[in-house]
């Protein structure tokens, strides 16, 4: 897409005709987004909401539309959407394309990884702010942009529909993938998920997803409100640990390189426990099961979309989503392991 076009875009919504120009960003694996920059330095984000992955538009902006409503507090930065001449949330072209603008957040910036504990602290913390101020939003008035998003039971059938029409040359490339889901689709199973309180979640808490302020560090918000919508608290505790405590990028084909960091994750719950107080006991007891299966489901999901064909995430080269799916899967076999520590580490550091 021209810039010019991209100008015609803008000029859909109410901002000020300022001269513009625009920088792809290119972190995130489903959206295109752009970089809004005036004479002064960035002011927007312009984002082409992917429609093939969220077919519900409507919905979606609504639920975002809503949860920013209740994301105000003065330690949690607000970004705001900016609605188009005609007062909708979004504007979608004569194509079908449906774009969205948001304000940007002076000085802020993301990480893929970090080795910084302060960094790790205020992830956590954030994402413990994110969800206490959510807590007085009636799940009712939002929709499930994608149901069953983290079910179990879905990702396995999906991975079992691609495992029988695939090539047999896919199968054999990712034979080790494939043995260890089976394996670790049994002992998953066996984690006692009764009585859960049903919460509206982010469902992708990636380091990436969170803001932080240049200067000092400090956790400004969580971005990407896409997957807002009604599920479990560890699912968000276990995508951040994912990132946080894992200095590997999440496609090392080096797996020495994979680490379930110690000190990280400490400082992550010291975090997340000084914004605790709306975790139940049954949330805290399976925040160690979601360190496992949050890795775990994307690593399935990757590997279901390489033997698919790569029609989901986009990818740089041909076998990076069975790097992707060997790198997770890596991670959440050394998370298994360290099951008793996180244990112990969470039951010190959060009390109910």
């Amino acid at each position: 897409m021209e810039n010019n076009d991209h100008v015609a875009l803008l000029h859909k919504f109410s901002v000020e005709k300022e001269h513009y120009t625009f920088e792809r960003i290119s972190q995130g694996l489903i959206n295109d987004t752009f970089l809004v920059i005036d004479e002064t330095g960035p002011q927007y984000i312009l984002q082409q909401i992917n429609t093939a992955v969220f077919p519900n538009v409507d919905g979606l902006m609504q639920n975002i539309g809503k949860a920013l409503e209740y994301l105000v507090s003065a330690d949690y930065s607000q970004i705001n959407l900016i609605k188009t001449l005609s007062g909708a949330w979004y504007y979608r072209t004569p194509g079908n394309d449906c774009w969205r603008l948001m304000t940007y957040l002076d000085k802020s910036t993301a990480y893929n990884t970090t080795t910084n504990k302060e960094i790790a602290y205020e992830a956590g913390a954030i994402i413990g702010k994110f969800h206490q101020l959510l807590q007085k939003a009636p799940l009712d008035d939002f929709v499930d942009p994608i149901p069953n998003f983290h079910s179990l039971e879905l990702r396995e059938k999906q991975f079992r529909d691609a495992l029988d029409n695939c090539a047999l040359i896919l199968k054999k490339k990712a034979k080790n993938a494939i043995d260890f889901t089976c394996e670790t689709l049994v002992k998953l199973r066996e984690w006692d998920q009764e009585n859960m309180t049903l919460r509206l979640c982010h469902n992708d808490t990636k380091l990436n997803n969170i803001l932080f302020e240049k200067d000092t560090n400090k956790a400004l918000c969580l971005i990407d409100l896409d997957t807002l919508m009604k599920g479990y608290f560890h699912y968000d505790f276990g995508d951040a640990v994912r990132t946080v405590v894992n200095t590997a990028a999440e496609d090392e084909q080096k797996h020495h390189k994979i680490t379930f960091d110690k000190a990280l994750f400490e400082s992550f719950v010291n975090g997340l426990s000084s914004n605790a107080a709306f975790l139940t006991e049954k949330d805290r007891e399976l925040l160690p099961f979601g360190v496992v299966l949050m890795p775990f489901l994307h690593g399935i999901r990757a590997l279901t979309d390489y033997l698919n064909g790569n029609i989901y995430y986009k990818i740089a080269y041909e076998n990076q989503n069975l790097d992707r799916a060997l790198s997770l899967y890596d991670f959440a076999q050394k998370a298994m392991k360290e099951i008793p520590y996180i244990e112990k580490v969470i039951k010190q550091k959060i009390k109910i």
